[in-house]
């Protein structure tokens, strides 16, 4: 579903660099930039509009990651460490072809804009137990950032990484000195046992917390059915940071909500007149599906956060069954660009 504002014309360019995206794997949308993740499982950034691309660092360069390479020096294979922040080492070694280490290592990334530098600072969450990990445009090696763990959501607001956890913590990394610190601001530990969490920035700039709370699952379904998790009931919280409060809120006004495998985004429907207020468009992100599960059927619609009914999204059996789907909103101003430099050529 296109978003798009009154008055803005979209522009659509399709000669995407190579390798070609049907080969990769997808793995955050954020700001116009899709993160993907090639057949060496190497990451790049690629605007679909304007076609640009971007290499991130090297994959080996991540603290769990370390080459293998053959009798001529050649890369061969990779070495993935089961190392984390909390406990060491919790499991041995594995050893994956090039691209297979995908499929274990990437599970969600995001892109930010970084005004300190006018570029992007990439924020990836990866395995083993979904750690984080950044860097910036142009950097030579990935920035581990332990020793917390299970993280799914990520926002990026006044030099301060906004980042959730799937147990309810909230925690907060101050970039803006030379040494980057941690400070956990809020837990929601004992609130709720199964879901997974979201933050998200109000158009006014406002925090906002949804849990997505599960209800049941199923991994070995009968023919035809939902192979992972349903689930129709969200919970959303707003955040104040100067007092480290969350207020439960029942309705969103005219804003409206988009959770999945993405920078989760809320946008108002006065600025989007084609979205419905009030209402949460979400895709099926559960993380089996970035390890290679896979299924005929997603958990994906549009839920009325008035009464929590709800209806599926249109034309589902055209969606992949891999890997997770996601919300793509194209930056505008990117989109401008792209209509000048097609009027001059």
């Amino acid at each position: 579903m296109p978003l798009q504002p009154r008055g803005e014309e979209v522009v659509q360019v399709n000669s995407l660099p190579e390798p070609p995206i049907r080969t990769r794997c997808l793995i955050g949308s954020s700001h116009g930039w899709l993160v993907t993740v090639d057949d060496r499982s190497e990451m790049h950034l690629v605007n679909p509009i304007t076609c640009e691309q971007i290499a991130l660092p090297s994959v080996i360069t991540i603290e769990q990651v370390n080459p293998i390479v053959d009798e001529y020096g050649a890369l061969h294979k990779y070495e993935f460490s089961g190392h984390t922040g909390t406990c060491g080492a919790y499991r041995s070694p594995s050893i994956f072809a090039l691209d297979k280490l995908r499929h274990e290592l990437h599970y969600k990334a995001f892109v930010f804009p970084d005004t300190s530098t006018g570029s992007y600072i990439v924020v990836l969450i990866h395995n083993p137990v979904r750690q984080l990990s950044f860097a910036r445009v142009g950097d030579d090696k990935w920035t581990w950032l332990p020793p917390h763990e299970d993280y799914s959501d990520c926002t990026y607001k006044d030099g301060l990484l906004y980042a959730v956890t799937g147990t309810g913590e909230l925690h907060a990394f101050d970039f803006s000195g030379p040494v980057i610190t941690m400070e956990m601001i809020i837990s929601m530990r004992e609130m709720h046992h199964c879901g997974y969490m979201y933050i998200a920035q109000a158009p006014l700039g406002d925090l906002l917390l949804v849990w997505r709370i599960f209800q049941d699952y199923d991994l070995e379904p009968e023919p035809g059915s939902s192979v992972f998790w349903n689930s129709t009931e969200y919970k959303i919280y707003e955040f104040d940071p100067l007092g480290s409060k969350l207020k439960e809120i029942n309705r969103l006004s005219d804003h409206v909500l988009f959770l999945g495998h993405n920078q989760s985004l809320c946008l108002s429907a006065e600025e989007y007149p084609s979205l419905l207020a009030n209402h949460a468009y979400f895709t099926d992100d559960n993380y089996l599906w970035t390890l290679g599960f896979k299924n005929n059927h997603r958990d994906m619609g549009i839920l009325n956060l008035d009464d929590n009914s709800r209806e599926d999204l249109e034309s589902l059996q055209l969606w992949s069954n891999f890997p997770a789907p996601m919300w793509i909103t194209p930056d505008l101003r990117k989109m401008n660009l792209a209509s000048g430099w097609i009027e001059e050529n």
